[in-house]
């Protein structure tokens, strides 16, 4: 399209809440809800490239909830054919508990009179070094939001730091802009992960209270920018047991990650299902997730997404994490700590939630092998920076 003056204007680009906005939302969640018998069989026998999101409404409803032996085994096999029998392992290292964002479910909350800490260069050393003598070669850095003491240079400067000794390097903080995650990525950083915590704007607005994090929006197509900033992953989810429905945050998880993988091919998308822990906020879910249905949230996201990685995190117990690991399970942490320094100096900063596994790394190793699982310690999809230095030695040599 041009103008008088015979200049082009770019096509219009769809974001995600241009698709989020069309969603035929109240039909889907009729499906959801309402879900036959007959629908089930329908989604079950649909091939998998096949699926639609009113197949995913349907592997969601109370119907196929009593069929929940049938899509665990349908999700185990699709998820053996497309990722073998293999667990990425990760940890997450905490930064810092600042914060000056008020959310009403976490223990980092401004008004917390909890203890608060900020790792030097050196103590981000030491717990790094810590996570890779137990065979992490994956860590994830987190962080309160507070722009001032761990902004973006802060952590171009931790991520630099560590790129040197840890292969992959992901972070879960306060969402930037697409030139602030390219200075990131330069830095060496591989992934992004921005939770929505909750896709409905009306309890969105509920439980964020003060801060930056009040913007919606602007947090909301954080993986876009992420993804066109050139992060080789992307991680979405939701904080099940904010909004009162799961299913509606299911729906949009779902539609998000589909959104991700057909617009950023490039980029792997990786889905999380975090229910609410016990944290110093002291905040209850009105209408928590139970555990059956989780197990099914996660077999419907793979019956739907055959080629997503689905991370489960030390939030859920062990005996629950075994179970899950054999129905479509890609990635998961072990013997993680959410309070800055927690590794090497434990109980000196505030946590931000309880973890319920509280098993070790190696313990969490032996009963993947127990069940017939291959723990993965670094991802091969994602170059180490000398490995990237090395491909880029060999290239420039080249005629």
């Amino acid at each position: 399209m041009s103008d008088e003056r015979g200049f082009v204007s770019p096509e219009p680009v769809e974001t995600f809440a241009d698709a989020f906005a069309a969603l035929p939302m109240g039909n889907l969640l009729g499906l959801a809800h309402e879900g036959s018998p007959g629908a089930v069989d329908r989604a079950l026998g649909t091939p998998p490239i096949e699926r639609t999101l009113a197949d995913f409404a349907a592997l969601v409803s109370p119907a196929a909830g009593e069929r929940l032996e049938d899509l665990a085994e349908a999700s185990h096999e699709l998820t053996v054919a497309r990722f073998g029998r293999t667990m990425h392992m990760y940890a997450p290292l905490y930064l810092s508990n600042e914060c000056l964002t008020t959310c009403v479910y976490c223990g980092f909350a401004r008004e917390l009179p909890i203890a608060r800490a900020t790792l030097t260069p050196e103590r981000t050393l030491e717990e790094a070094r810590w996570l890779l003598r137990q065979g992490f070669r994956s860590i994830l850095l987190l962080t309160g939001e507070h722009e001032r003491l761990t902004g973006v240079e802060f952590l171009r400067e931790r991520i630099e730091l560590l790129a040197r000794e840890v292969p992959s390097i992901a972070i879960e903080v306060q969402v930037w802009s697409e030139d602030e995650y390219r200075r990131l990525a330069r830095a060496g950083c591989d992934a992004v992960v921005v939770y929505q915590e909750t896709y409905d704007p009306e309890t969105y607005g509920a439980v964020h209270l003060a801060g930056r994090k009040r913007r919606y929006l602007w947090r909301l197509l954080g993986p876009e920018r992420a993804a066109r900033a050139g992060m080789r992953r992307v991680g979405i989810g939701a904080l099940l047991g904010l909004h009162h429905d799961w299913r509606a945050e299911a729906l949009a998880m779902a539609t998000h990650a589909r959104f991700l993988m057909t617009r950023y091919w490039r980029t792997q998308v990786t889905v999380s299902v975090p229910r609410i822990r016990p944290s110093a906020s002291g905040f209850q879910p009105r209408d928590p997730i139970d555990d059956r249905s989780l197990v099914q949230l996660v077999c419907a996201l793979r019956l739907l997404l055959p080629d997503a990685g689905i991370v489960l995190s030390s939030r859920e117990p062990a005996a629950l994490r075994d179970g899950m690991f054999r129905v479509g399970i890609t990635h998961a942490s072990a013997g993680s700590h959410t309070e800055p320094g927690g590794y090497e100096r434990p109980h000196e900063a505030t946590e931000q939630f309880e973890v319920a596994d509280l098993r070790s790394p190696a313990e969490v190793a032996a009963s993947l092998l127990a069940l017939g699982y291959e723990p993965v310690w670094e991802d091969w999809a994602i170059p180490s920076p000398a490995t990237e230095a090395m491909l880029a030695g060999l290239h420039k040599d080249r005629p």
